[in-house]
Order: C-alpha cells, then structure tokens, then sequence
C-alpha cells in the first residue's frame, strides 16, 4: 500500500517525460519541413506536377525567383479553394493570380503541371486554366514577371503574367488598353480609353455595363495624345509617379506619387482596391507605405457607406432613411440589392424619399431635363432596370440610377431629392404568412381550451345537481357509476392536455 503514491510519481514522470521528447521531436520534424519548403525550384521543367499540401495554412510555395523577393505556389483562400499566384515572399501579398473558370479546390485531387502549357486542372472538371503555350520552362523573373520560355538561344518569352494583371501593376510593367485591373472582389476596374484612365465599378452582377466613377484625362502637358498614333498605356515609374503614353518616351501625362524623384524608395506597386480606390505603395524592406491615392475623399469613393448609405464629408456614415443605425455598412440588406424589377416578381419594393442628397460621380452619368420631381419620379416608375432617381429642383436634371443603390453624397441643398426603390425581402411574405399561422394556432388552441373548462363545469354542475350520493340516473333508467372525485380528475385531466 505504501508503494501505490510512488508507482503513480514514476508514471506520471515517465509520461511527462515521453510527452516532452515528442514535442521535442514535433519540432524538429516542423523546422525541418519549413525549411525544405523554402528551398523551392527557380524552374519548372516538362513533367512538373504538384498538389497542394493539406497541412499548409496559407501559402505553398513552388517556385522562386533569383533573389528570394518572389515566389510562384498555391495561395489558400477561404480555408477550401485554391489560387496559383505570384507572391511577393517577405510581405505575403500576391501580386499576380491566375483566373481559372472556376475556384479551384484545396484537395489533394487538384494538380498544377506543365507540358508546355502550365496548367491548373481537376479530375471531375478538367482544365480550370492553362497557359496554353508550347513552352520549355517556367521562370519566375526578379521583378515578379511569371514566363513560359523557349530554350533557344534568347529564351524568348511566349507567355507572361504581365500580360494578365490581376488586381495589381508594379514597376517598368506596360499597361495596355486591351488591359484591365480587376479588384479581388470583382466590384471594380481600372481600364484605359483614348485618352483616359478609368475606374469603373460593376454594381449590378446580373449587367454586363459599368458605371464609370472616375475619369482621369491625360493633361497633356509634354506631349500631346494623337489621334490615328496608336493606343495609349500606362507605365509605373520607379522615380515614382505613373505615366501615361503614346509613342515615345515622354509622357502625355503624370500622375505623381508622394514620395516623386525621391531615390531608394524601394519597390513600388499600385493596386485597384476592394473599395474601388486605386492606391499606391513602395517597400521599405519591413512594410509597404501608402504613397498614392486616386480618390483622397473617402466620399467620392462609389460604395464607401455601402448600400443605401449617406456620406457626409466630415461626418461620417448614416443610413438614407435616417432611422436604420449604421452598422458596417448595412442600411440595406445585400441579399435584395441585385437584379432589377422586371419580371413577375418586379412589382414587389417599397419607395424611400429624402432630400439634401446627391450622386458622388453625377458628372459621368446621363440625366434628361424634366419639369418635375413628379415626373422625373413618374420615369423611373415606368422603368423596371431603374432603382432610383436624383433629381434637382434647381436645374431640372433628373439621374436616372439603373443599377442596385449604392452610398448617396449628403449635401446641405435640400432641393436636391431622391427617389429610391427598396426590394421586399423575399423572405417578409413568408414570415407575414407564418406569422398569420401561429396567430391561427394560438386562437384555435384557445378555443379549445375554453371549450374544455366549459364542459367541465358543465358536467361538475350537472353531477351536483343530482346530489351528494356520486351516482347520476340516466334517461333509460339506467346508472352511470363513478365517483365523483375521478370524474372531476378526469375532466380535469383533459384540460391539461388540451393545454399541453
């Protein structure tokens, strides 16, 4: 009995032991694998096939550059999908995906290789992306370019990621107008016109049109943009600023950053953001510092409040219907905020009026002159694409809004007004009708338990009647027995499951 308290100490040191020397060996296995992670390939050859590795958390690196500045693997996103990207390694951003027709999944079944072509393929679907290239190899260039090459004597590039940009442009990387930068959630763009830079949001998914809320028109000081000389692109400048050209090397316009001809600013990109702003950063080697805004008032930006917001500038966000509370941006439900209201079910919104509003980027929107709120109003109504109208009393232009609304402009002219159409829930008919069933129920329930009590007393009143003695005499002579306390129990008993 005495040996009991030391055989326990002895196991539980040996356990504790064991435990310490696993974790010990956990961690060595652990180092040991993040270090050959990091010694990736700096070319892919014909015959490369990857998955992607269950146990990583956010990046699976699979090739590199020559420096160690950028890396070629699979960026996980939302825990189960897939993206091959480039990745700039020391700060983690991606500044190149590939677009593949549809999400590809994290799973062992999903394979990147390269035949010629780099492909991103999986079993069930096929072919998700491919370069589509006859190519030798795969390099990944030291300013991020990601190429399929020929092995001859140049190695001349047949494919490159920057022809593709995603949502970002970096340094000496021509974009051109048959480009476009696309946000990482689909709402915005950057393209170029015949003379222009501009950002465009898409705020109706179920549209192929655009709403432009900015354009930037090249100044033309140094040179001139002309007509019939080609199309112009645009080019990140490392002294920096991005220029704007057409033919030579002078620019037709400049657009400086704050850090312009200042030397060792390090690396430089410019990204269309998930705001719709298009912003630029430089390196410092620990962090990327804002150094460039397209849009300084948060405002102007096309849904800084989200939908059926109000901006006030230097004042913040609020709700157009001045009841609901601001709350991250939900003044209306996005569920509802798609689509327009043609169709059978069109006819099913309410209408929001208020006044002292206004469109933050009115100047590139068509309006037509009309005498009357009422009429303008009247328009809108008769039009099953229109969510609202702007309309100013002053000079009689009426906006027409054929896209789902977004944040209004708080002005202090209150003969500015609006008129707002506010999709039903599609779930409030149901929730009206179940509402109307439960009230039903309820009653129905009560009925019958105000029938049950009745017919207790009733039949308590009727076996009184006939006397203390328990026993009742019916029509036929006959006796019905019972006592009287178990008739009372029963009746009672039946009120109670009524009530259950």
């Amino acid at each position: 009995m005495e040996r009991q308290p030391i055989k326990l100490l002895t196991r539980f040191l040996a356990i504790q032991l064991l435990s310490t020397t696993l974790g010990i060996l956990f961690s060595c296995t652990r180092f040991s694998v993040g270090a050959t992670a990091t010694a990736t390939a700096q070319e892919l050859l014909s015959g490369f096939t990857a998955t992607p590795d269950p146990s990583v958390s956010s990046f699976q690196a699979l090739l590199s550059d020559s420096t160690g500045n950028y890396s070629l693997g699979f960026l996980r996103v939302n825990q189960v999908q897939l993206a091959l990207a480039v990745v700039h390694f020391p700060s983690s951003e991606p500044f190149w995906v590939a677009n593949p027709t549809r999400p590809a999944r994290w799973s062992k079944s999903t394979r990147v290789f390269f035949n010629g072509s780099l492909v991103i393929s999986e079993p069930h679907t096929g072919v998700l992306w491919s370069t589509e290239t006859a190519g030798d190899r795969v390099w990944l260039s030291n300013t991020s370019n990601l190429e399929v090459q020929k092995l001859d004597e140049s190695k001349s590039i047949i494919w490159q990621s920057f022809d593709f940009p995603s949502d970002t442009l970096v340094e000496n990387q021509n974009f051109t107008s048959t480009m476009s930068l696309v946000s990482s959630n689909g709402l915005y763009s950057m393209r170029l016109g015949s003379d222009f830079m501009g950002l465009y949001a898409r705020f109706n998914r179920d549209s192929d049109s655009d709403q432009a809320y900015l354009k930037h028109k090249a100044l033309e000081a140094k040179a001139s943009v002309i007509e019939g000389q080609g199309p112009i692109y645009l080019l990140l400048n490392s002294n920096g600023y991005l220029g704007m050209y057409q033919n030579g090397s002078t620019p037709v316009d400049v657009q400086s950053f704050s850090s312009f001809q200042q030397p060792g600013s390090g690396i430089r990109r410019v990204r269309i953001e998930p705001d719709g702003n298009l912003k630029g950063y430089f390196w410092t080697g620990s962090t990327w510092v804002l150094d460039y805004q397209a849009i300084s008032d948060p405002c102007e930006l096309p849904s800084s409040c989200g939908s059926y917001g109000l901006c006030q500038p230097g004042k913040g966000c609020s709700c157009l219907d001045n009841r609901t509370a601001y709350n991250s941006g939900k003044c209306g439900s996005p569920e509802n905020n798609y689509g327009d209201f043609c169709g059978p079910d069109g006819a099913k919104y309410r209408i929001l009026r208020t006044n002292g509003v206004d469109l933050p980027y009115k100047e590139l929107m068509g309006y037509e002159k009309m005498g009357s709120l009422d009429q303008c109003e009247r328009a809108c109504e008769a039009n099953c694409t229109c969510w609202g109208v702007v309309y100013s009393n002053s000079s009689g232009f009426c906006y027409m809004i054929n896209y789902p609304i977004q944040t209004l402009l708080g002005v202090g002219d209150k003969s500015k007004e609006g008129y707002f159409k506010v999709r039903e829930s599609a779930g409030k008919k149901d929730r009206e009708v179940g509402y109307g069933v439960g009230i039903g129920l309820l009653c129905g329930a009560v009925l019958v338990f105000a029938g049950a009590v009745g017919f207790g007393y009733r039949f308590w009143r009727r076996n009184r009647e006939v006397g203390g003695s328990g026993y009742a005499e019916e029509d036929g002579g006959g006796v019905v027995v019972g006592p009287y306390k178990n008739l009372r129990s029963e009746s009672f008993r039946s009120i109670e499951l009524s009530e259950r």
